[in-house]
């Protein structure tokens, strides 16, 4: 009875966050009519005759009253089409997110795991030596990693390994065999850093609760006393901070992306701003959102797993 509450409570926070995300694309369709710019300059240019903007204008729909404009949006996402783009009207936006959603799923899976196996070890290791040398540099490998903004870093890796040291494939080439190294270590450096500091403040708690001393008494080995009774216990918060920075990353990584010539979200939504493509900006928001809030609703439900007193 117990479960069936929480999960019960868990799907009606998912329906709340779901129409939240809806609301966010609704918002964003306003304020993209609002904007300066015109769909129909970028794809005639200024010079196009008056006859020529009319007929592009009624064949986008952007003649009809907003009202109107917005239920043809509304329509679209009932269909699960998300509507037609601008710039390339025989495909469905749905298409078109479905065709780079790969390569972002991809870049957020490494990105992650990527940071994960670094952030862990790191802060396990400052809790257990804190104070000392080792706390203070994994530490400082941590700040590090929050200091190199990826605007940098990414430009910086592409001079070493692909230009000074040609040892991964140039940006453009994200199928090459060795395309993701680089991206994942620009993408994952900060996430390692916060991540890291996040688990040396739930290890430094876990390891002085009771259980923990009284495991340290009967002699158990430190490996076990870590694995197996100190790491599940301190997995919440860093399952808290993986999550949503997981859901952030599948919303798009624009710079990572950008610098990197790599499709996915983040390009998409770019391309489509500069392009004034509304459909395409409208369904990255809402898709997005969406991500994000699935991801939620994925950590909360590991969490029940991780501790089993939050099932009650």
């Amino acid at each position: 009875m117990n479960s069936d509450r929480v999960l019960f409570s868990l799907f009606s926070r998912f329906l709340s966050s779901a129409g939240a995300a809806v609301g966010a694309a609704v918002l964003v369709f306003f304020l993209i009519h609002m904007i300066p710019g015109d769909p129909v300059d970028n794809l005639l240019g200024e010079q196009a005759a008056m006859v020529d903007r009319q007929a592009m204008r009624k064949a986008l729909g952007l003649d009809l009253p907003i009202h109107e404009q917005f239920e043809r949006f509304v329509l679209s996402i009932a269909d699960f089409s998300l509507g037609r783009s601008f710039v390339h009207p025989d495909r469905t936006v749905a298409s078109l997110i479905a065709e780079v959603f790969p390569y972002t799923l991809q870049l957020a899976l490494s990105s992650i795991l990527f940071a994960l196996l670094i952030a862990i070890p790191l802060g396990m290791t400052a809790a257990l030596r804190r104070g000392t040398f080792a706390d203070t540099a994994a530490m400082s490998v941590a700040v590090l990693g929050i200091s190199l903004p990826n605007v940098w870093l990414g430009p910086l890796l592409v001079y070493a390994f692909v230009i000074v040291w040609p040892l991964a494939p140039p940006p453009g080439l994200p199928d090459a065999t060795g395309a993701l190294v680089l991206p994942t270590i620009t993408l994952g450096s900060a996430l390692m850093a916060s991540s890291a500091r996040v688990t040396r403040s739930a290890f430094m708690d876990v390891l002085d609760s009771g259980y923990i001393l009284a495991a340290r008494a009967r002699g158990l080995p430190l490996w076990r006393i870590l694995l197996v009774h100190a790491l599940r216990n301190a997995a919440i918060p860093v399952m808290t901070v993986a999550g949503m920075q997981f859901g952030s990353l599948l919303g798009g990584a624009v710079v990572t992306e950008k610098i990197f010539a790599r499709p996915g979200l983040g390009t998409l939504l770019l391309n489509a701003i500069f392009q004034r493509d509304y459909p395409v900006v409208q369904g990255v928001v809402l898709t997005s959102a969406l991500l994000v809030v699935t991801v939620n609703l994925l950590v909360d439900l590991a969490y029940m797993a991780a501790d089993p007193r939050l099932r009650r």
